[in-house]
């Protein structure tokens, strides 16, 4: 049997401008060999035709360069968000509309748990929701003797109940960073932030780590993907371990169907991060890229937590929290880029990426070199000089679009104001000031699904329809790109992925319909049939 396969397709969108669209592509070792029609491998020698995918539409794999692996195991938990989600068995998750809703799912689900263990729910986003906010005593009626713990869809907030507070000691004498009291001086079970949240986080057994780096999650992360058409993705803020690694390397042979690019989550002394992650690197195979770090400098804008430059928040709440505090963005940049590992930075808030931008640039100055790639993550705020400025320093900058939709007409009304939302997710200004750029959806902060991440960065769509800055709308064709090529080169592997061009590794999404003929509105609804990762085949 021949060991060159050529695929029939109905098309095949390249993302390589030396040849747009072909109908077939020849793969050899997992790599793509050649791309035209029929015969576009016989000078190699005898092929073998494989016409699984005649009728379907081929794409690079889709890349989505800002997601987290616990978005698989995160379903150990009980869902209270606002909106319907799948899960990874293509089970329907009908939103909990208001606290009502929230409370009576959350009691349903804990008659199924054991006596003795603590409901621990994600999702949940009180920013959609007309009734007060949530706090502990309604918590306390679903149970004061079992410990409860909600995570905000963001996972930067949580609420518990009065059991999870005593557990932790937080009462009217605790005077902490993010430990929100009400007017009778005791908290109210609201925390924000990683300082806040940990006490509880160690006490209940909340661990990103193990909702990431079991083979349930991991297998669990690469169904999320297929069934959108990805092939590559980043699990960006992993606290992975030797260990880790070795489970990851066992299972992740040539027919999984997923690369999987982790960033290190940097907390501490830099010196001793930095070490951790050049000794990960070496381990890196096709399947595991490994060497890059991430930091988190501010929180989130829905949660009132990240970061702002003047006039801050519309509803005249204090500016948000850092989670690394500027003198230490300016250390971890400083020992990042001396010892060339490319960074990835969390920056909601503009004022986080003003000081990340500063960070970057002292950096820079101090220990220049070319190709960093550092890359700002979600850019919800950034304005045209900030988006310059990145360009100038050679960052790149990866956009979350899945806000506008998500999130767009709560910004409007109660956090950043019309004038803002109409600019923030600038991916038009982006493009415009030459700026690399990728679009992303932070799974399970919101869906995985970069198709429907493209069209949001198309359309600038809210829940209610409206048009939030049309004047930011980038065409299909620069979306599209956004989410292949575009994401490869924040992550480093625009050599390897994002456009089916002779070399290349053979990964791609197959589809039901041609992203780019549909009505822009009806990108979102493109139908995604499975992937083809290294050559393997992996159809719904």
């Amino acid at each position: 049997m021949s060991d060159i396969t050529v695929f029939a397709a109905r098309k095949i969108i390249t993302m390589d401008d030396n040849c747009p669209q072909a109908t077939h592509v020849a793969v050899r070792d997992g790599r793509i060999l050649a791309v035209g029609d029929a015969g576009c491998a016989n000078q190699w020698g005898p092929v073998r035709h494989d016409d699984r995918l005649q009728d379907a539409v081929l794409m690079p794999g889709l890349v989505e360069g800002h997601a987290h692996m616990m978005a698989g195991g995160v379903w150990l938990y009980a869902y209270a968000g606002f909106h319907d989600r799948i899960d990874p068995d293509g089970v329907l998750w009908a939103g909990l509309t208001d606290l009502n809703a929230v409370i009576g799912g959350l009691k349903d689900y804990a008659e199924g748990l054991d006596p003795d263990a603590p409901l621990i729910g994600w999702g949940f986003d009180p920013i959609f929701l007309s009734d007060a906010r949530l706090n502990r005593s309604h918590l306390d009626q679903i149970s004061t003797d079992r410990p409860i713990a909600i995570l905000f869809s963001n996972f930067h907030l949580m609420c518990v109940n009065s059991k999870a507070l005593d557990m932790v000691g937080y009462g009217s004498g605790t005077n902490a960073e993010g430990v929100i009291k009400g007017p009778d001086g005791t908290p109210t079970g609201e925390l924000q932030e990683m300082a806040a949240m940990f006490p509880i986080m160690r006490c209940l057994g909340i661990d990103f780590r193990g909702l990431s780096q079991t083979l349930e999650a991991i297998n669990a992360y690469a169904k999320v993907a297929q069934r959108v058409g990805v092939t590559t993705i980043t699990d960006l803020f992993s606290s992975i371990t030797d260990a880790d690694v070795d489970v990851m390397l066992d299972m992740m042979g040539d027919d999984f169907p997923l690369r999987i690019v982790p960033a290190l989550g940097v907390m501490g002394d830099p010196v001793a991060m930095a070490d951790k992650a050049q000794a990960l690197a070496v381990r890196s195979t096709d399947k595991l890229r490994l060497g890059a770090v991430k930091l988190m400098t501010d929180g989130a804008i829905q949660g009132w937590t990240a970061r702002m430059r003047w006039p801050g928040y519309v509803g005249g709440q204090p500016n948000g929290l850092w989670n690394t505090a500027p003198e230490m963005i300016h250390a971890i940049c400083a020992e990042m880029q001396a010892r060339g590992i490319q960074m990835h930075i969390h920056v909601n808030g503009d004022e986080a990426a003003e000081v990340s931008l500063d960070a970057i640039e002292a950096a820079l100055r101090a220990h220049p070199g070319p190709g960093h790639r550092h890359v700002l993550q979600h850019c919800q705020m950034m304005d045209r000089d900030l988006f310059q400025r990145a360009a100038e320093l050679g960052c790149c900058t990866n956009i979350f679009s899945n806000h506008i939709y998500y999130f767009g007409d709560q910004h409007v009304a109660l956090t950043i104001g019309k004038d803002r939302a109409h600019r923030m997710d600038a991916a038009r200004t982006a493009a415009d000031v030459g700026v690399h750029y990728a679009l992303h959806s932070d799974a399970p902060v919101t869906p995985l699904g970069p198709l429907f991440t493209a069209w949001c960065a198309v359309n600038r769509r809210t829940m209610s329809g409206a048009v939030l800055g049309a004047g930011q709308c980038l065409t299909v064709d620069e979306a599209l790109y956004a989410i292949t090529m575009g994401a490869a080169y924040t992550l480093k592997l625009d050599g390897e992925i994002g456009s089916i061009s002779v070399g290349k590794r053979a990964d791609f999404a197959v589809l039901g319909q041609d992203p780019i003929a549909v009505n822009p509105m009806a990108l979102r609804d493109v139908p995604v049939l499975g992937t083809v990762s290294g050559g393997q085949v992996h159809l719904l």
